[in-house]
């Protein structure tokens, strides 16, 4: 697992790449709530992401709360194909990112 970061106008970019499962998910929660505490909101791309469990998913949704209780954007972007299965799997593209890209894919 590898968290990638840039930062532009205020907002942090991550790339998320590798497992985003049980195993990685207490290090990457704390990536992306130290960005979003630092920063005036986070973009998470999740092309890079091979794997993704419940856990992941509640990291995201985590994430999402926490941007809104800080009054910070939180986006998800560029969703694999491991995250789309789980997201179909729990009937939750609503979310994480626009339902008509979530479902157009390949």
């Amino acid at each position: 697992m590898h968290i990638g970061a840039r930062h532009e106008d205020g907002t942090c970019r991550l790339r998320i790449d590798g497992e985003f499962t049980i195993y990685t998910a207490l290090q990457i929660r704390d990536g992306l709530l130290e960005r979003l505490a630092a920063t005036g909101g986070v973009e998470v791309d999740l092309g890079g992401v091979t794997e993704m469990d419940t856990a992941g998913v509640q990291l995201l949704l985590a994430t999402k709360r926490e941007g809104a209780r800080l009054g910070k954007s939180v986006r998800y972007v560029s969703h694999s194909q491991a995250v789309l299965e789980v997201i179909d799997l729990y009937n939750m593209a609503a979310q994480f990112g626009d339902p008509l890209l979530i479902s157009a894919r390949p």
